[in-house]
């Protein structure tokens, strides 16, 4: 036999002496997982578990198989046991009752690479450290004071938009490009000080990496579902991808921290200004790392563009859909404003059916899954659950369960209109933005980016489909990323409703 023959199969006994030793290891999982008493699981097939159940859409797929095997089940995600949960009542459990247990979120091969080894506000581990920069984020950062002090740049914003709009009025225009600019340079111009879409690193623009960067949280990585073979996401690229990306982005950021550094305060505070200042004068119980600040950095963006941008697209598809709903909704925003048409937060408060259009359209389409880990061994409604065991609440199936909502997949604003269920984390069947600890401190700040658009767009245009179709008839597919987006961007046709009216100056 030749030297290369004889290679080749050395490669080939190494390989299944590897499969035989990861199946035994496999079967000895079984085999001590069965001796707990664990929640129902639906069959696996060796090696990928339950991957193959996901289907096209993981949220549709997964609130099957709760509706199969119950609300809550054991899914096998490769080697990775996951916790299903579909039900507000466990989900309770999980996210109040047992909530320091569950106050983990998984890591992953793209977080630890965008987020500098995930040491921001989301993906941190529960500790003191998180404590601390979550303490940041509140106080100092999305506090309400800082919401109120954003209103100049989200008016400013909405403003150019709306003068792009009128500027192609009874043309096509899509609108899922326009909420995705508009959300990236309202954050962009609060976190950093400036809109920086223009700025080039590694071929592509800031707002371009960033989108990138958000995709890469959603592709699959071995190393996530499969630890032993991480050396795979090497050959498949993704490696190479992320470092690309996150490089840039650093990079980006590195030249922003340095430029505020050189300011001394000689501008008005943005949140770079904020860090630093607590930075420099140590008012925090942590030292907190230029790469402790770009990870936070990254989180205002990634945390405050896609999602943002996309709740805005979901709510004008559904008012689309529901011309009625869309012409009470535009006769309130006409009522309130009058002809002065320049937008106030106090306008706002009167704005009732809009706050109620926000709240339905994110109950119906939630932006993701809430994810956590047990820090510990623990048990739900009887089931022994081990420490590590990744838990998945899918927020789509529970905010569509029809033993807590009534017609729960009809667009109906008024529902929210006598009750006081809200998505500021008291009521668990209603948690766009999570839950407990761990709830999206940005919450304030999104709402109030949302509605302050949507309340001009619906004052200054009337909106139809192109080419004469009907609203009833709008594809209202979804797809799954890192986020829950509308599979088709949005494309409509404005009408201006006040042409002769002048938009005024911020």
């Amino acid at each position: 036999m030749d030297g290369i023959s004889l290679l080749h199969l050395q490669q080939w006994w190494w390989i299944l002496f590897s499969v035989f030793l990861f199946l035994s290891f496999l079967h000895f999982l079984t085999k001590n997982h069965e001796k707990r008493n664990s929640p129902p699981s639906p069959p696996k097939l060796p090696i990928i578990g339950n991957l193959h159940q996901l289907g096209g859409l993981a949220v549709r797929s997964l609130q099957s198989l709760s509706q199969k095997y119950g609300p809550l089940i054991i899914l096998h995600f490769g080697h990775v046991p996951t916790l299903l949960v579909s039900s507000a009542e466990i989900a309770q459990e999980i996210l109040k009752t047992n909530d320091v247990i569950f106050s983990n979120r998984p890591q992953s091969r793209a977080s630890d690479a965008i987020f500098y080894g995930s040491n921001d506000i989301v993906f941190s581990p529960y500790g003191e450290y998180w404590r601390q920069v979550k303490k940041i984020s509140v106080l100092h950062l999305l506090s309400q004071k800082r919401v109120h002090e954003s209103h100049s740049v989200r008016n400013e914003e909405v403003e150019k938009i709306v003068e792009k709009i009128r500027s192609v009025n009874g043309g096509e225009i899509n609108l899922s490009e326009t909420f995705l600019s508009i959300s990236n340079n309202v954050i962009s111009k609060s976190a950093i000080g400036g809109v920086f879409d223009d700025e080039v690193r590694d071929g592509r623009s800031f707002g371009g990496l960033l989108r990138s960067s958000m995709d890469l949280m959603g592709e699959f990585s071995f190393k996530d579902f499969y630890p032993s073979f991480g050396w795979l996401d090497y050959v498949t690229g993704l490696v190479r991808k992320l470092k690309g990306s996150s490089e840039a982005l650093y990079e980006f950021l590195d030249e922003v921290i340095e430029e505020h550094q050189g300011l001394n305060g000689e501008k008005s505070k943005d949140i770079v200004d904020i860090l630093l200042h607590l930075q420099k004068e140590g008012l925090l119980d942590i030292d907190l790392t230029r790469q402790n600040i770009k990870a936070i950095l990254m989180d205002m963006f990634v945390g405050g563009t896609d999602t943002t941008a996309t709740a805005m697209e979901w709510i004008m598809a559904e008012l689309l859909k529901n011309p009625t709903i869309m012409k009470k909704a535009q006769e309130e925003v006409r009522r309130v404003l009058g002809n002065k048409s320049k937008l106030t937060e106090t306008d706002m408060n009167h704005m009732v059916y809009l706050k109620c259009i926000v709240k339905e359209s994110l109950r119906l389409h939630p932006p993701a899954f809430i994810f956590r880990e047990s820090s510990q061994n623990v048990k739900v409604k009887g089931y022994d659950i081990p420490a590590k065991t990744r838990v998945l609440i899918n927020v789509w199936s529970i905010q569509r369960d029809p033993q807590v909502w009534d017609r729960p997949h009809e667009f109906i604003p008024e529902r929210f209109g006598d009750t006081s269920k809200d998505f500021k984390g008291g009521h668990v069947e209603f948690i766009p933005f999570g839950f407990g600890r761990r709830i999206c401190p940005g919450l304030a700040f999104a709402v109030s980016e949302v509605e302050c658009v949507l309340a001009n767009l619906l004052y200054w245009f009337d909106w139809e489909l192109p080419n004469g179709e009907r609203g009833e008839d709008l594809e209202m597919d979804e797809v799954h990323q890192l986020i829950i987006r509308k599979k088709t961007p949005l494309v409509l046709v404005p009408v201006c409703h006040f042409p002769q009216l002048p938009i005024p100056n911020n």
